[in-house]
């Protein structure tokens, strides 16, 4: 099949926006809501991963096998290795395929194997596991999975591990969130407006600082990427010189501006309070002929005219 150059372009962008969400390894935590979902995104993961050659290994607790694995073609639906905790999350029928533990046990369980090759888990979803385990328990096991193969006394060869956490974060408070968010290495927050989905992207590599990116896209029905560009932003109305500004005082119910008379007639006037040299020379200098204010002072039987303890009177 010959690709025209637009195809070739597109496919390229599709595989380096999921490169970059599993090339750290580790924790990518994909935060979704009710107006933008996000397990369609985990799918198209998911698929990237099994096309590479990777192992791939669903945990299913929020929606049956037969749900996620709609959409799939044979090829890809024979490389995942489901984990179904949807039916019997408690194990009440004590089947013996059932890992022991919960979801928590088969987690661990697949990062024991004994071969070197990339993993990638898709837990569906961390909400699920959230509302039933303590978020102590989770985090920790997710930390211990995350970085195993970065441990310096893990002698088994493992090779890379990415952990896949669909997260309904308005499930949850702040807390939760945001213990799930400083144990991931990659984190894709989805948005978007007027229809177009947006993937808020953001990368946090060892001694380096977190860079981020946001991608515009859409998961087209075989669960692959249609990376798109960004809505256009709307330009402002330009305004015409033609037309005269309106003024936005014409309609108050009182009057900003003064007119001449009234202006003259504030500027003449002397407020009371106003010291004007006038009154100041009028003041200082009696006029001749002024009746002139004499002051009479006879001292109290209870004044205190010692200047040396003026505070005797007052018995300390």
């Amino acid at each position: 099949v010959t690709l025209s150059e637009g195809a070739r372009a597109g496919t390229g962008r599709e595989l380096g926006m999921l490169d970059s969400l599993l090339s750290l390894g580790g924790l990518v935590l994909l935060r979704d809501s009710v107006e933008w979902e996000g397990r369609s995104l985990l799918k198209a993961i998911v698929k990237k991963s099994a096309l590479c050659g990777e192992q791939v290994h669903i945990l299913g607790c929020e929606v049956s096998e037969e749900e996620f694995r709609e959409g799939f073609d044979s090829n890809i639906n024979n490389r995942l290795v489901y984990h179904d905790f949807f039916r019997d999350p408690l194990n009440w029928s004590k089947t013996e395929e059932a890992l022991p533990g919960g979801p928590l046990g088969a987690l661990r369980a697949i990062c024991k194997r004994t071969d070197a090759g990339p993993v990638t888990i898709a837990l569906d979803s961390l909400s699920w596991l959230l509302l039933h385990l303590p978020c102590t328990t989770l985090c920790q096991a997710l930390h211990a999975v995350s970085h195993q193969d970065s441990c310096p006394g893990n002698s088994s060869p493992v090779g890379k591990v990415s952990v896949l956490g669909l997260l309904h974060e308005e499930l949850h408070g702040p807390g939760p969130v945001g213990a799930l968010s400083s144990l991931a290495q990659t984190e894709v927050t989805l948005g978007g407006t007027k229809g177009q989905a947006s993937a808020h992207i953001l990368c946090r590599r060892p001694r380096q600082r977190p860079t981020d990116q946001t991608q515009w896209f859409s998961i087209l029905p075989d669960f692959s990427l249609d990376l798109q560009e960004g809505p256009s932003v709307e330009s402002q109305p330009c305004s015409d010189p033609h037309i005269p500004p309106v003024d936005p005082t014409t309609h108050l119910t009182f009057n900003l501006h003064l007119s001449k008379k009234e202006r003259e007639a504030r500027d003449s006037l002397i407020l009371p309070f106003q010291f004007s040299s006038e009154k100041q020379q009028a003041l200082l200098r009696p006029r001749p002929g002024q009746a002139t204010s004499h002051i009479f002072y006879e001292p109290d039987a209870y004044d205190d005219l010692d200047q040396e303890d003026p505070d005797d009177d007052l018995d300390i």
